[in-house]
C-alpha cells in the first residue's frame, strides 16, 4: 500500500514525464487498434465475398493470388457434375477503373449468384441482370462515388456502359463495386472463358471430403478448400495480418522508448529521495517495484487513452465517403487483449534498466550526490 501510494505521488510530481510517457503508450495503443482493426475488417469483407451461401471454394492450384487464378468453364461444369453439389458459382475478379477514381473492384457473375438475390435492389431487380447487352450494375456505394443513376451511361476502363440496375449489399467491397455478366467480364479482361474462383455449395456437408477428393483427383490444376480452411491459410490474409501486427509493434517500440526515457529521468531526478527510501528500510526489490509501479500506471492510462483514440479515429473513418463500405472496422476480443497485453510489456521493457539502475543506489554515496 505504501508503495502505491508513492506510485501516484511521484507521478503526480514529475506529471510533465509521466504525460510524455503515457501520449507514447497511448500512441502505440490507438495505431495498433486502428490498423488491426482495418485490415481484420478488410479481410472478414473479402473472406464474406467468397463465402457467399457456399461450403467450399475451387481455384487454381499454387497461384499467389485470387485475381489471377483461372478456373475455366470445363473446369466449372466438371465441378456442377459432381454427386455432392448443389450449386456451383463461378466468380471473376478484376480491377478497373473510371475517372477520378483509379482502382474499383469488379466482380464477373451470373444470374443465377445467390448474391443477386440477396442484395437490396435500389433500381431495377435480379431477372434485369444480363438481360440486355451493354449493361452492368453497380453497388449503391459505387453509384453514390460514380454520380450514377439507372439509366446513365458511365465510362469504366476503355468502354462505356449504361447503368442497369443499383443494389446495396452488407459487403463493403462489394457494395463499392461493379458487377458484369460473367460472360462480358470475361471478355472485359481477356479471360477466355475463366473465372478467378467456383464457390461450391454441398448438398450435404457431411461429404466435403469425398467431394474434394473427388474434384482434386479428375481436376489436378485446381485445388478445392474448405471456407473456414481457406481463411486460416491463403497467404495475402496471413501477410495483411503480419503486416498490421509488425506496424503496431513498431509503434509500441516508439512507446517503450517513451516510458523508459520518462523513468529514467525520474530515477536521476530523485537519487536524493530513493537513497533517504534506502535509509528509512526499502529494500531493493522494493525500490524496483516501486519503478515497475509507475510504468505500469503510465501504461494503465495509456491503454485508456489510446483505446478512446482509436475507436474514435475508427469511427471518423467509417464516415468518410471515400472510405465508407470498404472500412469497416473488427475489433476481436483476442486482438483486444493481445494490444492490452503488448502495451503493458513494452512498458515493464521500458523500465527495467531504470528500475535496476534505481535498485543499485548505495544511500551513503547517493546522499552526497548534486
Amino acid at each position: 500500500m505504501q508503495i502505491l501510494s508513492l506510485v501516484f505521488t511521484n507521478l503526480r510530481r514529475h506529471r510533465w514525464r509521466a504525460m510524455i510517457g503515457t501520449a507514447g503508450i497511448s500512441f502505440g495503443v490507438a495505431a495498433m487498434l486502428t490498423i488491426l482493426a482495418i485490415v481484420t475488417g478488410a479481410i472478414g469483407m473479402f473472406q464474406r465475398i467468397l463465402s457467399s451461401d457456399s461450403h467450399y471454394l475451387v481455384f487454381e492450384r499454387n497461384v499467389s493470388d485470387l485475381f489471377f487464378s483461372s478456373v475455366t468453364r470445363e473446369q466449372v461444369e466438371a465441378i456442377r457434375a459432381r454427386p455432392e453439389v448443389e450449386s456451383a458459382n463461378p466468380v471473376l475478379f478484376g480491377i478497373v477503373s473510371a475517372p477520378d477514381h483509379p482502382v474499383i473492384t469488379c466482380f464477373g457473375i451470373e444470374r443465377t449468384d445467390p448474391r443477386l438475390a440477396k442484395a437490396d435492389w435500389r433500381a431495377g431487380k435480379p431477372a434485369d441482370f444480363g438481360a440486355k447487352e451493354g449493361e452492368i450494375f453497380l453497388g449503391s456505394r459505387a453509384a453514390e462515388f460514380l454520380k450514377a443513376a439507372a439509366g446513365d451511361t458511365v465510362e469504366i476502363g476503355r468502354g462505356k456502359f449504361k447503368v442497369g440496375g443499383i443494389f446495396k449489399t452488407e459487403n463493403g467491397f462489394e457494395d463499392g463495386g461493379v458487377f458484369l455478366p460473367l460472360a462480358v467480364a470475361q471478355e472485359f479482361f481477356h479471360r477466355g472463358n475463366a473465372a478467378s474462383v467456383v464457390t461450391v455449395k454441398l448438398k450435404n456437408q457431411n461429404d466435403g471430403g469425398a467431394f474434394k477428393g473427388g474434384i482434386e483427383g479428375a481436376q489436378p490444376g485446381v485445388i478445392a478448400l474448405e471456407n473456414r480452411e481457406f481463411n486460416s491459410t491463403y497467404n495475402s490474409f496471413k501477410i495483411l495480418n503480419f503486416t498490421a501486427w509488425a506496424v503496431g509493434i513498431c509503434a509500441f517500440c516508439l512507446g517503450g522508448l517513451g516510458v523508459a526515457n520518462t523513468m529514467l529521468l525520474s530515477v536521476f531526478t530523485r537519487i536524493r529521495e530513493i537513497a533517504v527510501l534506502r535509509v528509512c528500510g526499502f529494500s531493493r526489490p522494493q525500490v524496483a517495484a516501486l519503478i515497475f509501479g509507475e510504468a505500469a500506471a503510465v501504461a494503465a492510462v495509456g491503454v485508456v487513452v489510446g483505446l478512446a483514440i482509436g475507436y474514435a479515429l475508427l469511427a471518423v473513418l467509417q464516415q468518410v465517403p471515400q472510405f465508407q463500405g470498404y472500412v469497416q472496422a473488427v475489433v476481436e476480443p483476442l486482438v483486444l487483449a493481445g494490444i492490452v497485453v503488448t502495451a503493458f510489456v513494452t512498458a515493464a521493457a521500458g523500465a527495467i534498466y531504470p528500475a535496476r539502475f534505481a535498485s543499485r543506489i548505495e544511500p551513503a554515496e547517493a546522499l552526497r550526490y548534486e
